[in-house]
Formats: C-alpha cells, sequence, structure tokens
C-alpha cells in the first residue's frame, strides 16, 4: 500500500488549539463496520451506543511536564525535551543547544540537573534526571510538552485539559488523547448503566509524532514503548468476552497494548506495528480522535475500521467541520 492513499484534505483552521469543556461536550462520530453508516452524536450521549457488561480500556498514563529549560556550566542555554521513557529517572532526550557532549551536565535549578549520558543520534541523547525525586522536580520545573501543530506555548489550561482525569502512571510525553474526553461526569453515568472499565498503561513517546517517511506503509516502523496490561485487566476482557460483550479500547494506544499482550498479563516494550492487513485478536471497538493524515495511527484506525469506510468518515468530518487532533473530536467505531 502506498502511503500517499491515507491522505486527506484538512483546512487549518479545523485543527483544535484548545480543548472543549466540559471535556464530554466535544462531538462523537458513530461509525458502524457492518452498515457502513455514520451518524453524529457527542461524547456525553456515548451510553447510547455500548451496553451494559461492554467493557471500556482506557490507558491509565500520565503526562509529564516534560520539556525543560536548562544551563551549560558556560551559561548557554539548552532545551531539554524528553521523548522515550526507560525508567523514572532515564531518559531520551532531544538536547536543543550547540555544542552538548556526553558527559555534559546540565542545571535547572540548584537542586534539578540533568547528565548527559550518551549520543543516540541528531539531538537525540541518553540522559539522566538527578533531584531527591526527579519527577516532582519535573512537576515543579517542567513545561507541559504539546504537540508541536498546536503552534503556540503551553498555557495553564493545558496542565489540566491535556491530560486524562483517570491518570495515574507517570511516564508519557504525549497525551492518550482518546481519553480527554471522559469526564468523572460522564464515567459516573456509564457505570451506572453497567458499563464496565478497566486499566492499561502505555507511555506514549514523542515518537507518536513521528513522520512516515517511506512510500510503502509495509516499510514504515514504530519507536518501542513501554506497555503494562495487568492481571485484573486481562480477567476482566476474559469475562466480558465470555459473555458475548464487547472489549472497547479508548484509543489507539490501548489497542497496541491489548494487542500486544493478547489475552495474558504484559509488562515490557512494544513495537507493535498495526497496519490494514492486521487481524485484532482482542479489541471489539474503538473510541479514537482524527489523526493526522499519512501518520501510523490513522493506518491503525484504518486496519479496525475499513480503509475506505474510515477514509469516508473523515471527509464527512472534515464536511462537517468536526475538530481535528489532540484536543479535537472523536469517533467511535463499532
Amino acid at each position: 500500500m502506498r502511503v500517499e492513499e491515507f491522505d486527506y484534505y484538512l483546512p487549518l483552521e479545523l485543527i483544535a488549539k484548545y480543548p472543549v469543556e466540559p471535556r464530554h461536550a466535544a462531538r462523537l462520530m458513530v461509525v458502524r463496520r457492518d452498515t457502513g453508516d455514520i451518524t453524529h452524536s457527542t461524547f456525553w450521549n456515548l451510553d447510547e451506543f455500548l451496553e451494559e457488561g461492554d467493557l471500556l480500556v482506557f490507558n491509565n498514563s500520565k503526562v509529564l511536564p516534560a520539556r525543560l529549560k536548562a544551563f551549560k556550566s558556560t551559561g548557554g542555554k539548552v532545551e531539554v525535551l524528553l521523548t522515550d521513557y526507560i525508567t523514572k529517572d532515564t531518559w531520551q532526550a532531544l538536547v536543543g543547544g550547540k555544542n552538548i557532549k556526553e558527559g555534559m551536565t546540565l542545571k535547572v535549578s540548584e537542586d534539578f540537573k540533568v547528565e548527559v549520558l550518551k549520543h543516540i543520534e541528531g539531538p537525540k541523547f541518553l540522559v539522566k534526571l538527578v533531584a531527591e525525586d526527579p519527577l516532582k522536580a519535573l512537576d515543579k520545573y517542567g513545561r507541559i510538552p504539546i504537540p508541536p501543530y498546536l503552534e503556540r506555548e503551553d498555557e495553564p489550561i493545558d496542565r489540566i485539559y491535556y491530560q486524562t482525569v483517570f491518570a495515574r502512571e507517570e511516564g508519557s510525553v504525549a497525551a492518550p488523547t482518546a481519553s480527554l474526553h471522559f469526564s468523572e461526569e460522564l464515567l459516573q453515568k456509564l457505570q451506572n448503566k453497567g458499563i464496565k472499565m478497566a486499566f492499561i498503561t502505555l507511555h506514549v513517546s514523542y515518537g507518536t509524532f513521528k513522520p512516515v517517511k517511506v512510500e510503502r506503509v509495509e516499510e514504515h516502523r514504530v519507536d518501542p514503548e513501554y506497555i503494562k496490561v495487568p492481571q485484573e485487566t486481562v480477567e476482566a476482557i476474559l469475562q466480558t468476552k465470555q459473555k458475548g460483550k464487547r472489549v472497547v479500547a479508548v484509543g489507539t494506544t490501548t489497542v497496541r497494548a491489548l494487542e500486544t499482550a493478547g489475552f495474558k498479563p504484559y509488562e515490557g516494550w512494544t513495537d507493535l506495528y498495526i497496519y490494514p492487513g492486521y487481524s485484532f485478536r482482542v479489541v471489539d471497538a474503538l473510541i479514537t480522535n482524527f489523526h493526522l493524515p499519512k501518520s501510523s495511527l490513522l493506518f491503525l484506525v484504518c486496519s479496525f475500521g475499513g480503509k475506505d469506510l474510515i477514509m469516508k468518515a473523515y471527509k464527512i468530518a472534515v464536511e462537517n467541520r468536526y475538530r481535528f487532533y489532540s484536543y479535537g473530536d472523536g469517533m467511535l467505531i463499532l
């Protein structure tokens, strides 16, 4: 397949620069694979399309303020953008500045430093966060790494809305955006209908924005990301399947974690790359945002929903002025 087949026209004004308030007011396109029907609703009405006993699986990874301003010993300014979680104090990072070398110590504050351990390639380095509590130091001194296509600096609103209400496991540098639509009120509404919930962890890396530079879809590769699929989630999935109900993955990160683990608990790394032709084992329905043209995330959605139907849905979304990307609207694929 040619990557060009996954291109579409998007007016720039449809890229959502800010979130909708409240979260659940975002629009929801409902796409039915069996009939090809496409209808329009909102996230607040999600319960109308799910049944008692269905299982929603969310990614509970927490976005860290992963963008740091630091200084070399000479006083030169440096920006450090953490990109890939390894451990809580060891990361891959993009280090912007002149003459960055292995062994350097970059000063963020008196109580927080970044050691440059190893050069990887280009501006990417392996770094170590040096502080009494690295994650607390990040929270204090770091800035939220909002996506580059927002074309603005992070603002106080991003600390709240570029984070899910159930974020727990610290380690992401980008949000699992399909879950941003779920407010506490919506979660309660869904629970009241008997819809079940479970969680996985996938620490989203900066590779989620990695452009596809090959001509054929099959030749692309995705960067490894840390995942954890716990025993209780596997048990919930098996019970849901046994009852003939649906496992609904909230977001492409959740899809990749569940399909990597299969029906067993798993903790480790995944570089699972899903594109049309993939056979899904676990996921029965998908909630997802609208993704960039010619991106690996769009490949995954087309794999699940069918390329022709999903590309048709994207055209309809543009015609109906849906809001796109991280802070945009979403779709439910049944």
